[in-house]
């Protein structure tokens, strides 16, 4: 067991790294840099053009190919109202075929990409599964997880790949015991959480990425059917049966694979940034146990590493923000735009713990929240203390500006960091 966990962590790491050489369509070349200034950072917080932009205007155009009209939509009230408006806006997946030729195929299903009625349906289905009391039966093992890393980078001479090493094998590894994934399926199940969120650098690849994952998936689900075990899975097929398809089933699986894999990771490993680069709030989580909640929370708002939400498409014309948005129009909703607003509080560029903040954007909002919130938050609330009292002495290998972050990228992250632990 331990030798294959290791083979799969190694791999993982490679495939991570592995990724950025893909050839996909390259559409950098056909969009303005203004259209991309959302998704770009400076180290960890957003270019300041983006805070720029909302100021001038909470809701904007934004120049897309393809002949599509869209919207940036930056400011956090205007944010929330896109957001819970899905009588008004759709996330459905076929909105995009005209325009990009992708094909039903490659349609990811689940509930990013599904509107009412169906997307109430599969969502109540996932909802008892994301409880806190089901979720509390995975403390003890995400606890296990984060010992079994520590304990890995411990006996490492030299700098450690915070990435490799802790960030990215943490959630792989929980999502699988969510799932309920066997563990001779794991090594094959890791790797397609990969190619999804560079859209704009490889749409080609991260679409097919898409169809090949949903393969994969299909029979796994195929082997839940025959026999059920005590993952998400196997809970759903023992008490919904045939009320959900196979189809349906594997588009769940992975929404929750990619929205609670690479997001956590990125969220483990930027957070471990802010941590090293300020030893004020390395001890604070350190030696102050009631500080984490509050810590992780201003986190995930200051990281929002989620830069945009889903697509919303107008379903009829609306106004949002004194603009006029037309049916059909498509909308970008700026998470860590709005994120950053000042109306949601003050000095919100800067990072402070002390904060008590609960409606950021960093997990979306209204119907199409993300449903694994809670099992996120878990995860970074268990490795965070975990990792600065095992390696107390701990400190980047290299200044935060030279570490080599992700470009263009709907998730933020990065593809190595190397860390220093004594």
């Amino acid at each position: 067991m331990t030798d294959l966990r290791s083979r799969v962590i190694a791999w993982l790491g490679r495939k991570y790294i592995q990724r950025k050489q893909k050839k996909g369509v390259d559409l950098l070349s056909l969009l303005p840099d203004s259209t991309l200034m959302p998704l770009r950072r400076d180290v960890l917080d957003p270019v300041p053009e983006l805070s720029a932009a909302r100021e001038q205007a909470p809701v904007s155009r934004l120049k897309l190919p393809f002949g599509l009209r869209a919207w940036l939509v930056t400011g956090y009230d205007e944010a929330k109202s896109v957001l819970t408006a899905t009588g008004k806006f759709s996330n459905d997946y076929t909105n995009l075929m005209p325009s990009t030729g992708m094909s039903e195929e490659q349609n990811p299903g689940g509930l990013g990409f599904a509107d009412p009625p169906d997307h109430t349906r599969l969502r109540k289905l996932l909802a008892p599964e994301f409880t806190m009391r089901r979720l509390n039966r995975l403390t003890p093992r995400i606890h296990d997880i984060v010992q079994e890393r520590l304990d890995a980078m411990a006996k490492v001479d030299g700098p450690v790949d915070l990435m490799q090493e802790f960030a990215l094998p943490i959630p792989s590894l929980v999502i699988c015991e969510l799932l309920g994934v066997d563990y001779e399926d794991r090594e094959d199940f890791q790797r397609r959480s990969m190619a999804r969120f560079d859209l704009f650098a490889g749409l080609g690849e991260s679409f097919g990425a898409m169809s090949e994952s949903l393969t994969y998936l299909l029979e796994i689900v195929k082997k839940q059917r025959e026999a059920p075990g005590d993952g998400l899975l196997g809970m759903i097929i023992k008490e919904h049966g045939d009320e959900v398809d196979d189809r349906e089933l594997a588009g769940l699986a992975d929404g929750v694979l990619t929205g609670g894999f690479e997001t956590t990771a990125s969220m483990l490993a930027l957070g471990a940034i802010v941590l090293l680069r300020d030893r004020e709030h390395f001890e604070l989580v350190r030696g102050d146990d009631e500080a984490i909640d509050p810590f992780v929370e201003e986190l995930l708002r200051y990281l929002t590493v989620v830069q945009m939400a889903f697509p919303r498409f107008a379903k009829e014309d609306v106004e949002i923000g004194g603009e006029k948005i037309a049916s059909g129009d498509i909308v970008f909703v700026s998470l860590s735009g709005a994120n950053r607003d000042p109306a949601l509080g003050s000095d919100m560029e800067t990072f402070d713990p002390a904060r008590k903040t609960s409606s950021h954007l960093a997990f979306g909002w209204g119907a199409h929240r993300c449903i694994g919130a809670e099992l996120g938050r878990m995860e970074l609330r268990a490795a965070y203390p975990a990792f600065v009292r095992r390696f107390p002495q701990a400190r980047l290998a290299v200044a935060a500006e030279d570490l080599t972050f992700r470009q263009t990228s709907v998730v933020y992250g990065l593809d190595a960091l190397p860390v220093r632990l004594s």
